[in-house]
C-alpha cells in the first residue's frame, strides 16, 4: 500500500473508532474490564461496620484506637490483541474484507484502553509468530498498531490458535486483558492452549467471520481457492449434497469453538464483516458487567 493512500486509511480508522471509543465504550469498557486487584490508599479511623480484618494493628497500637486499611482498585491494565493475519484474512465477499474489519474493532478496543490509561501490546499471528508489539502507551503507539493492522504482511499464510496462545502464556507472566481475534478457520484443536491461557490471564475471543463463510451460494460451477493453503478447485455449487456438506462443515467448526470457549471460560462474539460490529462490541461488554 502507498504511503499517502496507507495514512488517508489510518487517519479515517483513527476518526473512526476513537469517537467510537471517546462516546459510546468509554464507560462500558472500564466496568467490563477490572484492574488487577486491590492496592493500598490510606489508614482512617474504625467506623462502624467496617471489617475487622482491614484493621491496622500497628497504627491501631501507636493512636491507641482502631484505625482500618483503605483500598482503592488498580485500574491499570495490559491489554493484548492477538491478531490473525493468516491469508484467510484477505476474503471478503458480503462487505468488506475481513482484514479491515479486525483492523477497526482492534482500534476500537485499543483507543478505548489508552483513555482508562491501559498499556496496549499486539502479537500478529499466522501458523507462526509474525511480529510482537510489546505493551505501552499513547497515541503514536495506537497509530503505530493501526498503520501495522492495515499494511503488515506475514511470512506464512496458515492458522495455528493454539501456537500463539501458547506463546503468549510463555512471553506474558503478568496477568492481562486479551483479545483473541480471528475467523478461528483453523482445523487443529486448541483447548489445552486456551485453557491454560485463560488460567492465567482474562481472555476474550472475538470471531470476524464473513457470510460466504458460512454458507455456499447455489450459482453452479465455480471455481474457489484456499487463501491459506493456496490450493483451487471447481467445485458444483448447485449440488445439495456439496451445499448441505459445506454447511455441516461451518456449523460444526462453529460448535467446536463455541464449546472450547465455554469449557475454557471464555466470553467471546461472532461479527460477520456486514454487520454492526459496534453493537456486538456492546453486547459483549454489557454481558460482562452483569
Amino acid at each position: 500500500m502507498e504511503a499517502n493512500e496507507l495514512l488517508k486509511k489510518v487517519r479515517k480508522i483513527e476518526i473512526k473508532t476513537r469517537g467510537l471509543s471517546q462516546n459510546i465504550f468509554a464507560g462500558e469498557y472500564h466496568t467490563a474490564f477490572k484492574g488487577r486487584g486491590m492496592t493500598f490508599s490510606e489508614v482512617r479511623e474504625y467506623q462502624f461496620g467496617d471489617d475487622v480484618r482491614d484493621i491496622d494493628w500497628n497504627v491501631t497500637a501507636r493512636h491507641n484506637r482502631p484505625y482500618v486499611k483503605v483500598y482503592e482498585e488498580e485500574r491499570e491494565l495490559t491489554v493484548m490483541l492477538l491478531v490473525d493475519v493468516s491469508g484467510s484474512r484477505l476474503f471478503g465477499a458480503e462487505g468488506p474484507h475481513k482484514r479491515e474489519v479486525i483492523a477497526e474493532v482492534a482500534a476500537t478496543i485499543a483507543f478505548s484502553a489508552i483513555q482508562n490509561n491501559d498499556k496496549i501490546g499486539v502479537i500478529f499471528f499466522s501458523d507462526k509468530i509474525e511480529k510482537f508489539i510489546p505493551p505501552k502507551k499513547g497515541r503514536k503507539h495506537i497509530l503505530f498498531i493501526i498503520r501495522e493492522l492495515l499494511d503488515f504482511t506475514p511470512e506464512s499464510r496458515g492458522t495455528d490458535i493454539g501456537m500463539v496462545l501458547r506463546y503468549f502464556t510463555d512471553a506474558l507472566k503478568k496477568r492481562s486483558t486479551t483479545f483473541l481475534i480471528s475467523d478461528f478457520i483453523d482445523p487443529k484443536p486448541y483447548y489445552t492452549q486456551m485453557s491454560v491461557a485463560s488460567s492465567k490471564h482474562d481472555v476474550i475471543g472475538i470471531q470476524i467471520y464473513d457470510k460466504r463463510d458460512a454458507s455456499m451460494p447455489n450459482v453452479g460451477l465455480m471455481k474457489v481457492r484456499d487463501l491459506e493453503r493456496g490450493l483451487e478447485r471447481w467445485i458444483n455449487t448447485s449440488s445439495r449434497r456439496v451445499r448441505s456438506a459445506f454447511n455441516k462443515w461451518w456449523y460444526d467448526r462453529q460448535q467446536a469453538m463455541a464449546d472450547t470457549m465455554q469449557r475454557c471460560r471464555v466470553d467471546h462474539v461472532s461479527i460477520s464483516t456486514d454487520e454492526d460490529y459496534v453493537k456486538a462490541l456492546m453486547s459483549l461488554f454489557q454481558k460482562r458487567k452483569a
